[in-house]
């Protein structure tokens, strides 16, 4: 993200992979909103270097065989400003390449930020 580089984001995500995010609405009511994964790459890809900024803590991972889970909470920073923080839910799958991201799922808040 840092880097802008939406090539290099897009290398990290397996064939069909999802992303998804948990969003609350003014009435609180909650639902799940999905984007594709080359719209949120070429959004990164047209910002300038080092403005997006994605600190994650990797609290979780767990590994079986081919398949692994991640629990990373996060802080955003865009140009140095906190806007949000959450929880990604990545899950991974090994493939020739390596390592893949197949599906994230990810909640945003501005409150409780640190």
């Amino acid at each position: 993200m840092r880097n802008a580089d939406s090539s290099a984001l897009i290398k990290c995500f397996a064939p069909g992979a999802v992303l998804q995010t948990v969003v609350k609405d003014k009435q609180g009511v909650v639902s799940v909103r999905s984007e594709a994964i080359s719209g949120f790459a070429s959004s990164i890809g047209q910002l300038p270097k080092e403005a997006a900024d994605e600190r994650i803590t990797f609290d979780v991972v767990k590994v079986d065989g081919d398949l692994a889970i991640a629990w990373t909470p996060y802080n955003f920073y865009f140009q140095q400003q906190l806007l949000h923080c959450g929880v990604n839910s990545f899950q991974l799958v090994r493939l020739a390449e390596g390592w893949k991201i197949q599906y994230i799922i990810d909640t945003r808040r501005k409150n409780g930020c640190q």
